[in-house]
């Protein structure tokens, strides 16, 4: 009767841990670049490390997650820029800037701030929970066994944090034996193109997520979610997200409110957006024009 009465003592303390939860984790992302998928195999080393050190403001990231047991605000830490290089993509991921996101696994809401070409965003959508495996492989981040899940994330064509360079294209390049006349005339070539052309968006990537039971609440970074307990770790194509740290039970977690700033639209209208805005980017860059209509 006694080792009944425990156990339901027990049941009974993480019931009441899970309703009471709350904390903040930091997270650090990194994105790896493939250089000599992007113009990277007539380049020195030298040059391929000064144009990664100038790009480390868009590939190194820290973010803060706080979070109780339905809420969460997932915010970015801001960084002074190192400098500007990188093309084409470079340009075009200057042109989106990621406000703050909420997520409600309760309603299923999520509601985030967006900046693009100048223009604030308030995006309102629904969570699209990934269709988890979960797996018994296990591991220790920190002070928390973390377990293993893998799915499949679809992608929209407006996804460029995902962009790689187009399929086939970089084995059809002639080698570094070429003579220096070829490769000038390939510069010149090159620089006449729509940089746009040169990237393709997938139509599904793969992510595998390390989250931990320890801390029942089905969140994690950015719009990651829908596992039994906290995400840790998350690879999603070349990006890696780690957490570093966790605060458990901060005072400052009680009061997550959603973000209010922008135009009010619908993730559809969003992509819209973006979609037309590119459209009319590439014809002013092929047609050698720096105006556009606004939004």
């Amino acid at each position: 009767m006694k080792y009944i009465f425990t156990c339901l003592a027990i049941v009974y303390t993480i019931a009441l841990q899970a309703q009471s939860i709350s904390g903040k984790a930091t997270y650090e992302s990194k994105t790896t670049v493939d250089m000599d998928g992007f113009g990277g195999r007539e380049m020195t080393d030298d040059m391929k490390k000064m144009i990664m050190e100038r790009m480390k403001s868009m590939l190194e990231k820290t973010y803060i997650l706080t979070f109780n047991k339905n809420e969460s605000l997932y915010t970015e830490e801001e960084h002074l820029e190192t400098g500007a290089s990188g093309g084409g993509m470079r340009m075009m991921m200057n042109s989106f800037s990621a406000g703050v996101q909420y997520k409600n696994t309760e309603t299923n809401e999520l509601v985030e701030e967006n900046e693009f070409f100048g223009k604030q965003f308030l995006i309102k959508d629904t969570i699209q929970n990934i269709n988890w495996t979960l797996t018994k492989e296990s591991k220790q981040i920190g002070q928390y066994i973390a377990f293993k899940a893998t799915g499949v994330k679809e992608l929209s064509d407006t996804d460029f944090q995902f962009a790689r360079r187009r399929g086939g294209r970089d084995g059809n390049r002639r080698g570094r034996n070429e003579n220096d006349t070829e490769k000038k005339q390939d510069t010149i070539e090159d620089s006449k193109k729509d940089p746009l052309e040169e990237i393709e968006i997938p139509k599904e990537i793969e992510i595998t997520a390390w989250y931990t039971p320890q801390i029942p609440t089905s969140t994690g970074p950015g719009e990651y979610g829908g596992l039994p307990g906290l995400i840790l770790e998350l690879n999603a194509h070349r990006t890696t997200i780690l957490c570093s740290k966790i605060e458990m039970n901060t005072k400052d977690t009680s009061d997550i409110k959603k973000p209010t700033k922008g135009k009010e639209v619908s993730r559809e209208e969003y992509q819209k957006i973006v979609k037309e805005k590119t459209e009319e980017m590439r014809a002013n860059f092929r047609g050698g024009g720096r105006g556009g209509r606004r939004f």
